[in-house]
């Protein structure tokens, strides 16, 4: 993480991009672990608490909020989706077809962030070659 404010939009991204590769490991295990009894299906959190903690800064305009966001409060974590439940008798909750959605989801998110972060420090060599 850099530690300088005009790079609080950099930052986010790249705790995002973060949780979206730790996202992308987890939809790997579930993958390889499709024909595993007993194996339960992990997912990561990450942006439900994103947003609740930039809803709860009290500021008018996302410039504001993400500049007094608190990013080392916000992290990532993987847990076990629907613990309980299994449609499979061998215990196991894992559909292949469905984890092969969210993997190709994932990894359109994960390249439009790293997309977001080369124009964001574009935007920056911008400004100071023009400064």
């Amino acid at each position: 993480m850099i530690n300088a404010k005009v790079y609080d939009y950099i930052n986010v991204l790249d705790k995002a991009a973060d949780a979206a590769w730790l996202r992308n490991e987890a939809i790997s295990n579930n993958i390889a672990n499709a024909d595993t009894p007993g194996y339960k299906r992990q997912d990561v959190s990450f942006e439900r608490e994103l947003t609740r903690i930039l809803n709860k800064v009290e500021y008018d305009n996302l410039d504001q909020r993400v500049y007094n966001l608190e990013l080392s409060k916000i992290e990532p974590r993987v847990y076990t989706d629907a613990f309980d439940y299994s449609y499979r008798l061998d215990g196991n909750n894992v559909d292949i077809e469905t984890e092969n959605v969210y993997l190709a989801e994932n990894q359109i998110t994960y390249n439009a962030l790293v997309s977001c972060m080369q124009s964001e420090f574009g935007n920056l060599t911008t400004a100071m070659r023009t400064s």
